[in-house]
């Protein structure tokens, strides 16, 4: 079976360090800026950044259309950090007029575990994985709520923030609330390739 074919949303963002852990696994990954970059990939990695900005250089470069497009029609697309609000159906504490990409059906809270200085990181358990993943949350949303087609991959288990859902899957969907692409784990980017090749 030929590699699939990742393009990472280039507007904003982490984007080299998600190429890395794509094609550590064996993707062929690339940048995305232009529709036709983004006709040419199997599948899409929308990075962490920030969400209003990301959306406003989506549509400054004719992206936004197209995005919405090829995820309607089931692209599969993972979303990290700001790539999770990006792709939320409903959010919370939302900017005045801010839009998204839609298509996951959940609500999320924007900066849910408050500013930069409260970013942390430790062992988080994900559905699928036979050990904990050391996730990075830095200004990072959580869900509030998933519709019934919406399948739960990982909770937060300690501190103030308990029982927060930070990681879901939907489809060809799937989303998290921390940094997958930072540091050595790649098994988050090996969840998403799974679904990929799925498809």
């Amino acid at each position: 079976m030929p590699s699939p074919r990742i393009g990472v949303l280039a507007l904003q963002g982490d984007v080299v360090d998600h190429v890395r852990a794509l094609r550590a696994l064996g993707a062929e990954a690339t940048g995305v800026r232009r529709v036709a970059e983004l006709a040419a990939v199997d599948a899409l990695v929308v990075p962490g950044g920030e969400s209003t900005t990301m959306i406003r250089l989506a549509r400054v470069f004719d992206l936004l259309g197209p995005l919405r497009e090829r995820i309607a029609e089931g692209l599969p697309v993972l979303g990290t950090c700001a790539g999770m609000i990006m792709l939320a159906d409903r959010v919370e504490d939302a900017a005045p007029g801010q839009e998204t990409l839609g298509g996951l059906h959940v609500t999320v809270r924007r900066n849910a575990f408050g500013r930069q200085v409260d970013s942390f990181e430790g062992p988080l358990d994900v559905a699928g994985l036979d050990s904990p993943v050391h996730a990075v949350f830095i200004r990072a949303p959580w869900v509030e709520a998933v519709d019934d087609d919406v399948e739960v991959l990982a909770r937060v288990a300690h501190g103030p923030a308990v029982g927060r859902i930070v990681a879901v899957r939907q489809g060809p969907l799937m989303a998290t609330s921390f940094h997958p692409e930072v540091g050595e784990d790649t098994r988050i980017h090996g969840l998403f390739l799974d679904l990929v090749r799925e498809r």
